[in-house]
């Protein structure tokens, strides 16, 4: 099969095409011939710092976490997938599990589900990392019909899936943007957007909620915007947050008895960890969406496989619109 490998990683680290061998099914596994798959931030930080994170793969690396596809075969003991099924997940690209930049892919089939009927290849691709992460946020934060949530960055990755599914469960949302053309999106999910470059916390917070802050606040966006986070929450209100990597003082989310979650996805995957819950919330995501619920956002740029190098400069270069997602 045809792969693209990192052979060293950092800044300057290029992808080269190569042939490798197949992989077969092990135990508990699936092979699926990859359509297409998504770059996250986190592959990108794979790629320019290496073994700086301890997550990375040895090198030669096949990255790519995201795929959608359709299975070649079945290993023993794996039930309610054959081949031939159309699939989509997040199963590889780290640690000791191949990635998806690859024609095929072993993945365990725990991580997987039927891909969403109403989508196409390129767009189901772009949906198992953000989808997986805004979903487990909500649910763990408890979204109900009736709140008000408000969503830090929701035209990103996670966020815009957030927007979407907060929207869906009945909570009326916000979120914060700049910008007419993301402003446009987030209308168009239903939600009411701020502009976080003029508008201050005190100010939205008074204006959407008469002061007494947002019951769940989803914070993609990490760092010191944590503490905006807390701020915006009302009383005994949830953040959820994908970025926690940082040192703030807790002392506001203290006084506001504040529930605080943090959502690192990655963790079935690095630690064989109730794997199947990624699988049973893919099979959940897959019919909200053929409900009407969810729309991937994507890129307006394609890329092929052998242009995953470019596809990552894409990403990281914050020009960007939605997801990036390249095609095998």
């Amino acid at each position: 099969m045809k792969a693209m490998v990192l052979n060293q990683y950092g800044p300057e680290a290029a992808f080269e095409q190569v042939d490798m061998a197949a992989p077969s099914a092990q135990s508990g596994q699936v092979i699926v011939r990859v359509a297409a798959t998504s770059i996250n931030t986190v592959d990108t930080m794979i790629r320019q710092m290496g073994k700086d994170l301890p997550l990375s793969p040895d090198l030669p690396a096949v990255l790519g976490m995201d795929f959608a596809g359709t299975i070649e075969t079945v290993g023993e003991n794996v039930t309610g997938f054959a081949p031939g099924d159309e699939v989509y997940g997040c199963a590889g690209g780290l640690a000791d599990l191949q990635g998806a930049l690859a024609e095929l892919m072993p993945a365990d089939a725990r991580l997987i589900a039927h891909k969403p009927k109403s989508l196409t290849m390129r767009e189901a691709a772009a949906l198992p990392l953000v989808g997986i992460t805004a979903l487990e946020g909500l649910q763990r934060a408890d979204v109900k019909a009736g709140q008000k949530v408000l969503v830090h960055g929701g035209t990103g990755g996670v966020g815009h899936v957030a927007v979407q599914l907060a929207k869906h469960f009945g909570a009326t949302v916000y979120s914060t943007a700049t910008g007419e053309q993301a402003f446009d999106i987030l209308k168009g999910y239903g939600a009411t957007p701020i502009d976080y470059k003029t508008e201050i916390v005190a100010d939205y917070v008074e204006a959407h909620t008469g002061g007494a802050g947002f019951d769940v606040v989803f914070d993609t966006v990490g760092g010191e915007n944590m503490t905006k986070s807390f701020e915006a929450a009302a009383l005994n209100g949830h953040v959820t947050t994908t970025v926690a990597m940082v040192e703030l003082d807790l002392s506001t989310a203290h006084f506001k008895g504040l529930s605080m979650h943090v959502v690192f996805m990655l963790i079935p995957m690095l630690h064989n960890h109730h794997r199947e819950a990624h699988g049973d919330i893919l099979g959940q995501l897959a019919q909200i969406v053929d409900q009407g619920g969810v729309t991937p956002l994507l890129d307006e740029q394609t890329f092929s496989l052998s242009e995953a190098g470019k596809a990552h400069d894409r990403l990281t270069s914050g020009q960007a619109i939605g997801k990036v997602v390249v095609e095998v």
